[in-house]
């Protein structure tokens, strides 16, 4: 025997007689029982790794359930009816406005999501989700949900480590496919999967200006453009990654409004007087956390609230084609409107009569507050009154008091929601043509319109009715 290291080698004339060099060696073959259960117990440890998977995934916890015909929206009428009456209701605390996206009417509750037919109410599709609902929304011809998940990135002491409305989805409103249908012109390189994770807080409203959403709060403001992805955030970024990109950090919001890839929000910073408007682009040529800020000025007034944004102004205009953005805010004490222009110039200032709790201290709900936008105005409600504001200045052409809510234009006239019907108007000049006679019931609140072909849409609180 030979010795090579610690190990001890057979001579060739110490070895088996029976041993071959040219006889391959049996390996050990997958038949012994320990071999048998050994690969049992992988095999059961990876099913149940796999059910375990299954059980947390998003899958497992989504229900879609898409329309099985066709689903077609129905014409617009060409005059207003003299009388509505309630067709149907549903309950969905989901939508702040009736969310009317033809051809269906989008309902939310609870976790669930339903495409109705607009004449009947009859539910065409459903998508739910094991998830509480925050807000819906109607932008780029589909519905944008966001659902409320918790979150464990952020600080212990942050208030947002309860969780956001962070979970975004797109829905088609024909079919409750995810997702946004591409359009006949448009080519794809790859699909639209409807679906995306943001930083949206909880309370959030979900604002369309024409091009992106803007998902409101009072620490961020996050936008996404139509496949959902983000394109700007302003505010405290949850996840810092490049730090010092934004203007303020130690701001909190009180108000938002859009218009055409513009944002306005009020600050307020304690370093200043008053509380600041700022004015900053949707989208930024570097990356989405460095804000381009078209203006930022301390408006030395607290308890302001931003109005409206308009990209019509023709302040100090040369010509009449001559156009720029501006912004109006309201201020208390006395209540007044004040117009800043695009470099944040104060151009405008009207005097206003409002009701007593029309300026409460309290941020609006959403950080918005109630309107509604047309072709040539702005149709504003204080809480007690509608006031039409002229995209060409931001100034108040007329009110409407007793009103209810901002309203909404059907068959070319501007119905405004009051204590006793609709008030059907002339939106050139108020002119007041008729009032329709709506039943309530008990319901005191306020109320804000859509419509959709012959339909009338009201919501009252958690409410949603339809008046034909």
């Amino acid at each position: 025997m030979n010795r090579i290291g610690d190990e001890d080698v057979l001579e060739p004339d110490d070895r088996d007689p029976d041993y071959s060099e040219d006889e391959p060696v049996e390996r050990s073959r997958f038949h012994r029982k320990r071999d048998v259960a050994a690969a049992a117990l992988i095999a059961v440890a990876a099913l149940a790794a796999g059910l375990l998977v299954w059980q947390n995934s998003d899958v497992r916890a989504t229900t879609s359930v898409t329309a099985s015909g066709p689903f077609t929206t129905p014409p617009a009428p060409t005059a207003s009816p003299p009388s509505l009456g309630e067709s149907w209701r549903a309950e969905s605390p989901a939508t702040p406005i009736p969310v009317a996206i033809g051809p269906a009417v989008v309902t939310g509750s609870g976790g669930e999501v339903a495409g109705r037919d607009p004449i009947t109410g009859e539910v065409r599709w459903r998508y739910r989700r094991d998830l509480p609902l925050c807000t819906i929304t109607s932008a780029w011809s589909v519905a944008v949900v966001a659902y409320q998940k918790p979150s464990n990135l952020l600080r212990e002491d942050d208030p947002r480590k309860g969780g956001g409305c962070s979970e975004v989805t797109a829905l088609a409103p024909a079919t409750g496919e995810r997702g946004r249908p591409p359009r006949p012109d448009e080519t794809r390189s790859k699909p639209d999967l409807g679906q995306r994770n943001s930083d949206a807080e909880l309370g959030t409203r979900l604002l369309f200006d024409g091009s992106y959403v803007t998902a409101t709060g009072s620490r961020l403001v996050t936008t996404w453009r139509s496949d959902l992805v983000q394109t700007m955030e302003f505010g405290q970024v949850p996840a810092v990654v490049n730090p010092d990109k934004q203007p303020r950090t130690g701001c909190t919001f009180g108000s938002v409004a859009v218009e055409e890839g513009r944002i306005a929000v009020v600050e307020r910073c304690p370093e200043d007087k008053g509380d600041r408007l700022t004015v900053y682009r949707a989208t930024g040529d570097d990356n989405s956390d460095k804000p381009e800020v078209d203006s930022s000025v301390d408006t030395g007034v607290r308890g302001v609230r931003v109005v409206a944004l308009s990209a019509e102004c023709r302040i100090a205009a040369e010509n009449e084609n001559d156009t720029q953005r501006c912004a109006v805010v309201v201020a208390p004490d006395p209540a007044r409107l004040l117009v800043f222009d695009q470099e944040g110039r104060e151009v405008g200032r009207h005097r206003l009569s409002l009701a007593p709790g029309d300026l409460p201290d309290e941020d609006p709900p959403g950080h918005v507050v109630s309107s509604y936008e047309a072709i040539r105005a702005v149709y504003w409600y204080t809480g007690s009154k509608t006031i039409a504001l002229s995209k060409a200045d931001l100034r108040p052409l007329w009110t409407v008091e007793g009103a209810v809510g901002p309203g909404t234009m059907f068959a070319g006239q501007m119905l405004v929601p009051v204590v006793d019907g609709i008030a059907v108007l002339n939106p050139a000049n108020g002119e007041r043509r008729g009032t329709i006679p709506v039943e309530r019931g008990d319901y005191r609140g306020d109320v804000t319109m859509s419509t959709l072909g012959p339909m009338v849409f009201e919501q009252r609180g958690d409410t949603l009715v339809a008046l034909r």
